[in-house]
């Protein structure tokens, strides 16, 4: 996008934050540990976002407010897991933001990006399903969007262990 503004994430007052999307996936897991041992050895911080997408009958308000809170529960419970595992590992000391947002993946993902200019990095988790990395990465590394994405996107197999990712982060 060419009126877009440069990042300047190394200047006074700035930080580069690593964005990791969490949800309860093992490959979320992954991504989670590769982003906080990213930010623990470059200096930099972490921010968790938890995407609320809407259900495809979002015309019922009062069905559309229980399923709102119910997904907010749901985000909170997740975040608990994910600092959870963050202190297990031994990485609580990288100051680490929540966020929840509610639409389309994607969209909020890049919205987001767009209003915070210290995010330098967004990292993915890639399933190890035989099926494909999943949405996320299909549709955000690999799709039409790849070339115009606002910050560069490191994408985390599934498959590799912790020990693995220590060699790799």
């Amino acid at each position: 996008m060419a009126d877009r503004k440069p990042r300047d994430l190394f200047t006074e007052g700035h930080k580069r934050k690593f964005l990791v999307i969490v949800d309860e996936s093992p490959e979320g897991e992954t991504a989670l540990y590769y982003a906080a041992r990213r930010a623990l050895r470059t200096g930099g911080g972490l921010a968790l976002l938890f995407v609320i997408e809407p259900p495809e009958m979002s015309h019922w308000l009062g069905v559309m407010d229980t399923f709102r809170d119910e997904q907010h529960q749901k985000a909170r419970a997740v975040f608990r897991l994910r600092a959870r595992k963050l202190k297990t590992w031994g990485f609580e000391e990288i100051a680490h933001e929540e966020i929840i947002r509610e639409g389309p993946k994607a969209e909020e993902i890049v919205k987001l990006i767009e209003e915070d200019q210290d995010f330098g990095i967004l990292v993915l988790g890639a399933s190890t399903d035989p099926e494909g990395p999943g949405p996320l990465v299909s549709s955000l590394a690999a799709g039409a969007k790849a070339g115009t994405f606002p910050i560069p996107v490191t994408i985390v197999p599934g498959n590799l262990t912790i020990e693995e990712i220590k060699g790799l982060a």
